[in-house]
């Protein structure tokens, strides 16, 4: 039998997960064990419960208990607070995509070499620091059948709300890990790995994207890098190739997000 709990006083101290805490503080709630991230939408918290998540609790606008029965019964005896819109918005500080949010624990994150166990494809992603860009290059890699996503340590947190939310829930679909190697000695952990290891970069002897040497590599790691400053050179000098999207207009490089769409789709194919 669900848990429904009426709002009545704001400063419960269950809500403290959904009271404008910071991303951080999150993290941090069970330090020194993973602590917590919130889902929000109907879908991407399914999404993470079929990924195995455990949640928490539950927040759902008032009217939509009833349309969300089969999602809250999914979440087994955790709280479900409710209230109208509004009240849901000052406890939050930010309107509900489609009225529901949920608490749920973070997982120890798996290591590179176990993620990267049978993959023929991955993405590296460098430094990439905005949100809603990494949620965005989630999203295409598991689309285009990227097989596994490997971050560096400067790189945005998955399960940021924000993050979870572009990627439509993708972060709990396509396996990932942090590095923990400095670059550019993860590149030399890429090739033991055996990955040939692509840099997307625009250099004067980067190959076009659409170069049949690549297609042919048994497995490939493409590496993106920052906003606006692209990978790092030494990371780009560590890799077996560069290369680059050919850009016309006199449109010198694409957002990360939008550049990793190209590379995906175009070195996905094998």
């Amino acid at each position: 039998m669900p848990d429904i709990r009426v709002i009545q006083d704001l400063h419960m101290p269950e809500l403290r997960p959904y009271v404008c805490t910071s991303e951080v503080q999150l993290l941090r709630w069970f330090e020194p064990e993973p602590g917590l991230f919130i889902a929000e939408s109907p879908k991407v918290v399914g999404r993470a419960l079929d990924a195995g998540y455990e949640p928490v609790s539950l927040l759902v606008e008032k009217r939509l208990i009833g349309a969300q029965e089969a999602l809250i019964s999914r979440c087994g005896e955790v709280p479900v607070f409710t209230a109208e819109l509004d009240v849901l918005t000052r406890i939050t500080g930010y309107p509900l995509t489609q009225g529901v949010l949920c608490a749920m624990r973070r997982r120890k994150l798996p290591d590179p070499e176990t993620v990267c166990q049978g993959a023929a494809r991955i993405a590296v992603l460098e430094d990439v620091m905005n949100p809603a860009n990494l949620g965005a290059v989630f999203r295409s890699a598991a689309a285009l059948g990227f097989d596994a996503i490997l971050l560096t340590g400067g790189c945005s947190d998955p399960l940021y709300r924000r993050c979870i939310r572009v990627s439509m829930g993708t972060v709990f679909q396509i396996p990932w890990a942090e590095l923990s190697h400095t670059d550019p000695a993860y590149v030399d952990m890429l090739k033991e790995m055996g990955f040939s290891t692509v840099a997307m970069a625009l250099r004067g002897d980067s190959i076009r994207i659409d170069d049949p040497r690549l297609a042919a590599e048994e497995r490939l790691a493409v590496l993106l890098g920052t906003e606006g400053e692209g990978l790092r050179p030494e990371t780009i000098a560590a890799c077996d190739h560069v290369v680059k999207i050919p850009m016309a207009h006199g449109v010198d490089s694409l957002n990360v997000a939008a550049a990793s769409a190209v590379a995906f789709w175009q070195l996905g194919k094998r």
